[in-house]
């Protein structure tokens, strides 16, 4: 599969997996969304439409978000996420989206040394976690996977 391919094809599972859990799932009915990996601010301008009522908190090094789809300065957390995360913890999410895969495996392995723990520790019980990456925990619990998606290209958790 072409990198354009395989690009289309995570944006597809993103999507579909998001529209999921906003219409078929159903969150909690207290908690932010938070964004773990705002880039361009895609996904963001995606999550203001699926869930007008919450407040969505977004992470990354730096804002580069398109000027329609930057988040209000006091909803944007800038620093290294490892780090800028662990402010979130307890904070009972009802949503945790994490797209911070880079397709490397050995630099993946790095972030997923702490971010299954991270999210887990932003969630509320009965929160979910989506994720381009697999986030491997005791406190989640994988939710099954649309018949659109492709096996390991995208994930959802609920938290225990």
């Amino acid at each position: 599969m072409s990198r354009l391919d395989g690009f289309i094809n995570r944006m597809v599972a993103q999507r579909d997996i998001l529209n999921h859990v906003a219409h078929d799932l159903g969150l909690p009915a207290e908690g932010a969304v938070l964004e773990v990996g705002l880039g361009n601010g895609r996904t963001y301008s995606h999550l203001r439409e699926l869930f007008p009522d919450r407040r969505i908190v977004t992470f990354d090094r730096a804002m580069n978000a398109h000027s329609s789809s930057a988040p209000s300065p006091e909803d944007f957390v800038a620093g290294e996420i490892d780090e800028t995360g662990k402010l979130f913890a307890g904070s009972g999410a009802a949503l945790v989206h994490a797209d911070i895969g880079t397709g490397y495996p050995d630099k993946d392995a790095i972030t997923l040394s702490w971010l299954p723990d991270m999210v887990v520790s932003m969630l509320r019980t009965g929160g979910y976690a989506v994720s381009g990456l697999p986030l491997v925990h005791a406190q989640l619990e994988e939710v099954p996977r649309l018949p659109t998606i492709r096996e390991g290209r995208y994930f959802t958790y609920r938290k225990l």
